[in-house]
């Protein structure tokens, strides 16, 4: 095997297949990412959950197969200058050289590396960037916690040209609604997907065209869900389990709205939490056009704030994760939030607004859950 490639196409092509690498594998032929060089350059990598491929064009005099260490293999590319790389198989030996850094990798038994499965029938597709984005945003509410594996992936409902994002991790709720090009108008369909694993694929795809999804029929004995764009392509297999219902949590009115401006409200939250941590309530009081943000108590370090919002509705005292706060209000992605609340100690919902005057965007909801506190 010997071939020529240009550098940064390949160091792309390897960050995206190291991602379904395992740090702890089963076998040390999955510690591997394969290189298939024939018409072109086909890398691939998997962790018996997760399976990744990238191709890519390359200057071919040698065509062969060969499976090095793959953690090294990233390392190695992202280190070499930008000049073109040359990969020549050498008995057991791999010798990559760019301009005048050369290396010598070794190689992992092949025969040991399992056959990777195959994508499933397109589902649909939408644009990458509008992918990525959403499950950006709903992924942040993904719980952390393996003892209880459904909190821990992102829920996947199709309904015809509809998808509907949901995640959980029991504290707050995020749902992301966008439409998408549909193969069969009348797909419905649900899965249950890793957040981890959908998370680094929207991520890596970003920039690139789009991105078709794929899902396992319901018949099929295994519940793949794959992604492809733009020579890149994943399949992962769906979580076992049921996610729990959510719609009922979304309340369809409210008794009070407040409407304020992101980057100052980001800005006071982060400096009024840094006398907390996570596990300590920050309390917002919201009263007359203004929000009174404290923290700390008795003999601990305090700080408070206030701020000139849009304000209507019953005075409302409640206390929320600083974290959790932080990572809906980023999510938004709006220059105005719109905080609807239906009682001190129930949950507040959190949506986009581009304008302090403008209609919410509903097209995404943050569920934040109270936290107790003494007054």
């Amino acid at each position: 095997m010997k071939f020529v490639v240009e550098r940064d196409s390949l160091v792309d092509a390897v960050n995206w297949v190291s991602k379904s690498i395992s740090n702890r594998p089963i076998t040390t032929a999955l510690l591997g990412i394969v290189i298939d060089a024939n018409n072109e350059i086909t890398l691939s990598g998997s962790d018996l959950e997760t399976s990744a491929k990238s191709t890519l064009k390359a200057d071919i005099s040698q065509p062969g197969k060969v499976l090095v260490p793959g953690k090294l293999l990233a390392e190695i590319c992202r280190s070499l200058p930008a000049k073109p790389i040359t990969f020549n198989l050498d008995a057991n030996r791999v010798l990559v050289t760019a301009g005048s850094a050369k290396f010598t990798l070794p190689t992992l038994p092949l025969v040991e590396y399992p056959n990777l499965p195959q994508i499933p029938k397109e589902t649909g597709n939408l644009k990458s960037d509008l992918f990525a984005t959403a499950v950006n945003q709903v992924a942040i509410a993904a719980g952390k916690d393996d003892s209880l594996p459904t909190l821990t992936g992102v829920f996947v409902e199709i309904n015809k040209n509809q998808i509907t994002l949901a995640a959980t991790d029991r504290y707050r709720l995020a749902v992301r609604d966008l439409t998408w090009s549909a193969v069969d108008v009348n797909t419905e369909a649900t899965a249950l997907l890793r957040a981890r694993t959908i998370a680094d694929a929207a991520k890596s795809l970003v920039g690139t065209s789009n991105v078709s999804i794929s899902l396992s029929p319901n018949a099929s004995n295994e519940k793949l869900v794959g992604f492809v764009s733009d020579g890149k392509t994943m399949t992962s297999r769906v979580l076992d389990g049921s996610f729990p219902p959510f719609r009922h949590l979304l309340p369809s009115d409210s008794t009070a709205q407040a409407v304020i401006e992101v980057a100052p409200f980001l800005d006071s939250v982060r400096r009024v939490a840094l006398v907390t941590d996570k596990t300590v309530p920050l309390r917002l009081n919201f009263s007359n056009n203004t929000l009174q943000l404290e923290a700390g108590t008795g003999d601990e370090a305090q700080a408070s704030e206030k701020l000139d919002i849009n304000y209507r509705g019953e005075d409302i005292n409640i206390a929320f994760n600083p974290t959790f706060l932080t990572d809906g209000l980023t999510a938004i992605g709006t220059a105005f939030v719109n905080i609807s609340f239906t009682g001190a100690n129930k949950p507040a919902v959190l949506t986009g607004q581009n304008e302090a005057t403008s209609a919410p965007i509903t097209n995404y909801k943050y569920l934040l859950m109270p936290m107790r506190y003494s007054a």
